[in-house]
This record gives C-alpha cells, structure tokens and sequence, in this order.
C-alpha cells in the first residue's frame, strides 16, 4: 500500500515526539548506568532518573520522564507553527520574523516545567542564542548561527523540512541550510540539512533505509559524511542494538568532538570545524541501518545508547516514521506523550501535511513560469 503524504507526515513527527519522550529520562547518562538504573535496557516509557527530579542536579528543574517530550519537540512544533504562517519555502529571514516571536512572546504548555511559560524559557543555551541574535543583536539572519555553540540543536527540529520538501533531498538539504543559518554554522548546520535530506528521502515512493542512507552520504560534506559512513558501515555489522551499542560508540568517537565522559565536554568541543560531525545525526541513522527501518528496534537502541538519546532518538523516530508511516509508531506510547505532555501530536503534521501540498503548487506553478521563460530565452 502506498503511503500518503499526511501517513508520512504523522509518522515523522508523532514518531519523532515519541523518540524525544523515551529518551528524555536518560539523556545525558552512559548505556551502563542506564541499564544499572533500570534493571536493565528501556523498552518503553520511564519515570524520572531521579524522584526528586526538581531540586535533584544536573535535572533539575525539569521533569524528564514519564512521557514527556522535550525541547526537540517543542522546537519541531515551532517550525511548524512557521510553516503555517508563511505558507511556502522557509529561509533565515523566517526565522527571524517568525520563530523568535514565538519563543519569546507566546505562553505555551512546557510539560517538562509542568506549566504555561514561554518557550524561550525551556529551550537550551544554543537555542536561546536565535533570540539574543536576531532580536537583541540584529544580526544578519543569514549570518546569525555563526559563534554558537556548534550542536545539534538545528538538526533536532529540522524534520519539518524534510516534510515539506518529501521525495526531494537535495531541496530539503538546502532549504534546511538555509534556514539553520539563523541558529548554527560547521558541521551544526551541515546536520541540519542532512536530516532534513533524509526525511526527504524517506517519504520516497520505495524508499529503504539503503536509499535514505545513500540520499545523505550523496550531499553530506566534510567530517558528516565521514561520520555518518563509518557509523552506518559498522551498524551493518549488527542486527540488534545491544550488540551495536559500543561499535557504534567506537565509530562515532573519532568524529565527536565532546569526548567521552559527556558531562565534561574537552575543550575543543562544540568548536567549528571540517573534521567533526555532531554524533546525535550519525548514530541515529547508524540505528535505523540496525533496526533495517524498524521503527520500535531504532528509537529504542537511540535511547540505551545514552548521551544525547533525545535528540539521537527524535532522528531517528522521525526518519523511521516518515518511511514506515504512522503505524509503525506504537499507539500506546503515542497516546502516553500525547495526554502525559498535554500535547496535540497530530495536528501539526496534519498542518505540516497541508502546507506542504500548498507549497508544491506553488513550486509547480514557479517551475512551468521558469520553463516557458527560458524556452522563450533560448529559442527551444
């Protein structure tokens, strides 16, 4: 049965929403004192690391666990709710006039606070820094993601453009550069634009995880591309995340700029450069080779890969569920995040889904205007 753009569409940001809940509770810790933690590996939703999760350090204030999304998904939302206001391709600029309005005057539902407060309020010192960019610095928004802090923290909303420009890599690979130029700059921005070119690629009629794969090494540059090559040629080495926890690690590592002990980042890391990669963007797509698409095996060895499973895991949800569609997604858990984070998860990919119909139209209509002008230009 072929999949539509709206199946595509939930199953990208529903299994997207799911991944970054899983993974919230146990970001930030190693694969072993998860496993210590839990009794073993997580296979579904969990509480807190800590029961006094809000006084209890490096947590505190917010409540992770228990089925509630994080910043990646309140992020993902956002770039939604800009989709919805400009109706066509996004660029830099629509960061600036669109997204920093909403982050910073918008009261919103932040289930990790459990409580109504801005969405600048929650979100991480990077993502802040589009907020002092552009509304206090007026920087140019083409030039504004350049000083961050370079992390993953564009590629972990960038799902949306994947949407919009599905069934085409290359569009959604430079629609999302442009866009995260508001936010980072090096191998940030790179991951970006490579997520984006993999949900892209996964909407794909016939896609497979080879195809999606492949679509990203064929526009990755520098140490991205290394990254996500050597990853995914050691997860195909592996058919279960267990076995595939430390390989993957191991392949990632030279590329990682943080280090080991994740806590206690070395003091080249978060820097530019053409070397490095993020590791959330390779591992993610690193599991998907593990789980061959399966959206469950995927998400679940992002998360006991620990590190920065949210964001490892919202990856890879939102490319197995942009292949798979929304039924690969589990109901049960969708349904927990959906009613723990007093969140509507389908109705921004039904949104999603609208716009991006409008926005081809408009492509569409672009594109004839473009061929007559120059069949008239070049006498064909």
């Amino acid at each position: 049965m072929t999949l539509t753009l709206e199946d595509r569409a939930a199953g990208c940001l529903v299994g997207a929403a799911v991944g970054d809940a899983l993974g919230g509770p146990v970001e930030g810790w190693s694969p072993d004192l998860i496993a210590q933690r839990h009794g073993g590996r997580v296979h579904g939703i969990v509480g807190p690391w800590y029961e006094d999760w809000r006084t209890a350090r490096p947590v505190a204030p917010y409540h992770k666990g228990d089925g509630h999304v994080t910043d990646d998904t309140l992020m993902t939302h956002a770039l939604v709710r800009v989709y919805e206001a400009v109706r066509d391709h996004l660029d830099a600029y629509a960061v600036a006039e669109h997204l920093v309005p909403d982050l910073m005057t918008r009261p919103r539902w932040i289930p990790e606070l459990e409580a109504e407060a801005l969405p600048l309020q929650r979100i991480f010192l990077a993502e802040k820094w589009i907020v002092a960019r552009l509304h206090y610095g007026h920087a140019d928004p083409r030039e504004a993601g350049s000083g961050n802090i370079v992390n993953c923290g564009a590629a972990m909303y960038m799902a949306p453009v994947g949407i919009v420009n599905a069934g085409n890599p290359a569009g959604a690979y430079a629609e999302a550069l442009d866009v995260s130029a508001a936010h980072q700059s090096s191998y940030g921005r790179e991951a970006a634009g490579v997520l984006a070119a993999a949900v892209a690629a996964a909407c794909a009629p016939g896609a497979t995880v080879s195809s999606v794969v492949d679509a990203a090494l064929a526009l990755a540059k520098d140490g991205t591309r290394a990254a996500i090559e050597a990853v995914c040629e050691a997860a195909g080495r592996h058919r279960d995340f267990e076995s595939a926890l430390g390989p993957l690690r191991a392949a990632v590592a030279p590329y990682d700029s943080v280090g080991d002990d994740y806590r206690a980042p070395s003091l080249g890391a978060r820097r530019p450069s053409r070397l490095h990669s993020i590791e959330e963007l390779p591992v993610a797509l690193g599991m998907l080779v593990v789980a061959d698409g399966a959206y469950e095996e995927a998400v679940l060895g992002a998360v006991n890969y620990g590190r920065d499973c949210d964001s490892i895991a919202t990856m890879a949800g939102a490319v197995a569920g942009a292949l798979a569609g929304e039924a690969a997604v589990p109901a049960g858990w969708a349904k927990q995040v959906a009613e723990a984070s007093r969140l509507d998860l389908h109705a921004p990919a039904a949104a999603l889904a609208a716009v991006a119909r409008e926005v081809f139209a408009l492509d569409r209509s672009r594109r004839r205007a473009h061929e007559a002008a120059f069949a008239t230009i070049a006498a064909l």
